[in-house]
């Protein structure tokens, strides 16, 4: 069998924990922070885990982790 390639953006994206589930990082956090409410930015500061229904589609891209 030959090996698998892992797909570039996603290995920078996506890590799989030890439970199994996909953990990322919320959206939004990058600039424009002044118009963006305290509680909002607080809230995209932590990581967070996939959806059940995508995780399957980001373990595919993944192959090795």
């Amino acid at each position: 069998m030959p090996k698998l390639k892992t797909h570039s953006s996603s290995k920078k994206r996506f890590k799989i924990s030890a439970g199994g589930k996909v953990k990322m990082s919320h959206a939004n956090r990058r600039h424009r922070l002044v118009s963006k409410s305290k509680s909002a930015k607080k809230r995209h500061k932590m990581p967070t885990f996939a959806a059940k229904s995508n995780s399957a589609v980001v373990k595919k891209l993944l192959p090795y982790s």
